[in-house]
């Protein structure tokens, strides 16, 4: 199975199965004498760790990183950083039942018509359980990010549960820490909790739209034309398991739009250009603009429910599927972290990108 990693200069691969022994990822490309430990690690991976609330899959995993390579009395070498994550609460007896059956909606149908077989504990390399990997590849990201670009920061929230979205009026960044939703909306939060209670209790499952947001962006990240950042972010949010869509900016909005409310109008400020809106999402010709990047994405409901679904087993005969075991009702929820680890993994790779090309500052000056 090829095509585990991603990224340029700063290269990513993850490795590992929701049931295996382990997981983790193999970071390349780190800049040396960054300090690095798993202390800096594991708090990106708490916020995504399962069974948190009940609102997620209630499979008990500490989560817990080990670095195993590329980091010497706390700094980065240089070389190769090897990150490890134990598989501790497996029970591939869940998928006992439905080893010879495809869940509809999943890949277990796709990787078997590719492959020839596939792992049907919990959906093996297809699983979200692979996620875990990049959210600790992010996390060293976001350690070499604090030092080349101080004022970055990286921001992931919920906007929509389904068919119920958030006030963008209420929004409240404070509020974003205080519920299971990732929501900065308290009052939206509070009607998720009862929507998705429903469906929870009735063995389905509901999609999401996820938006995470980088300030701080230095101007200049990404390259024309086949080097955008946008085009890079958009590939990166879409490799998340069950990400169906994405945007930036104003995204599929912007077909609604006239030139003269699209365009984000300049003018010259004492620090440089400001822009009266962002509706570009930061990023014009695959080149940051200094504004924030926005970037949203939604996920598909999760594939298995208690729901019976028609179905085909391995050797082509039709049949009826429930899935049961320990399954998230909602898996937008632990997506936001997992959204925020590749915006600050895309992010970095464009910034040791830019360096390598034109030196650290912006190649041009205005005024």
């Amino acid at each position: 199975m090829s095509f585990n990693t991603f990224g340029r200069i700063f290269r990513v691969t993850t490795w590992g199965e929701s049931h295996g022994p382990a997981l983790g990822a193999v970071v390349d490309g780190c800049p040396p004498g960054i300090a690095l430990s798993e202390a800096d690690i594991q708090p990106w991976l708490d916020r995504r760790r399962p069974g948190q609330s009940r609102y997620t899959t209630q499979r008990r995993e500490a989560d817990a990183v080990e670095i195993l390579s590329g980091v010497f009395e706390g700094q980065t070498t240089g070389a190769p950083i090897q990150l490890l994550i134990q598989n501790t609460d497996q029970r591939s007896k869940d998928y006992s039942d439905i080893a010879a059956k495809f869940r509809p909606g999943h890949a277990d149908i796709t990787y078997h018509l590719k492959y020839g077989l596939r792992d049907p504990r919990g959906g093996g390399r297809s699983s979200a359980r692979e996620t875990a990997a990049r959210v600790a590849a992010g996390g060293v990201a976001r350690a070499v990010l604090a030092v080349l670009a101080p004022g970055l920061a990286i921001s992931g929230f919920m906007v929509r549960m389904g068919t119920q979205a958030i006030e963008r009026a209420r929004f409240d960044p404070a509020e974003i820490g205080r519920n299971p939703f990732w929501c900065p909306d308290a009052r939206a939060a509070e009607s998720w909790a009862a929507y998705l209670d429903g469906l929870r209790k009735a063995g389905s499952s509901v999609g999401a739209v996820i938006e995470v947001v980088a300030s701080g962006v230095p101007a200049g990240l990404g390259a024309p034309v086949y080097g955008k950042l946008d085009a890079d972010l958009a590939a990166a949010m879409m490799s998340i398991n069950a990400v169906k869509g994405v945007e930036i900016g104003a995204g599929m909005a912007a077909a609604e739009l006239t030139g003269e409310e699209n365009a984000d109008e300049i003018t010259m400020g004492p620090e440089g250009p400001v822009f009266s809106s962002n509706h570009a999402g930061g990023i014009l010709g695959g080149i940051s603009t200094g504004q924030e990047v926005a970037v949203r994405f939604s996920v598909k409901p999760t594939s298995s429910i208690l729901t019976p679904r028609r179905t085909i087993t391995v050797t082509g005969e039709e049949t009826e599927i429930v899935t049961k075991g320990r399954h998230d009702p909602c898996v937008g929820i632990r997506a936001v972290p997992v959204g925020e680890a590749m915006m600050a993994c895309v992010l970095l790779d464009h910034l040791l990108l830019h360096r390598g090309q034109v030196g650290a500052g912006p190649g041009g000056r205005i005024g």
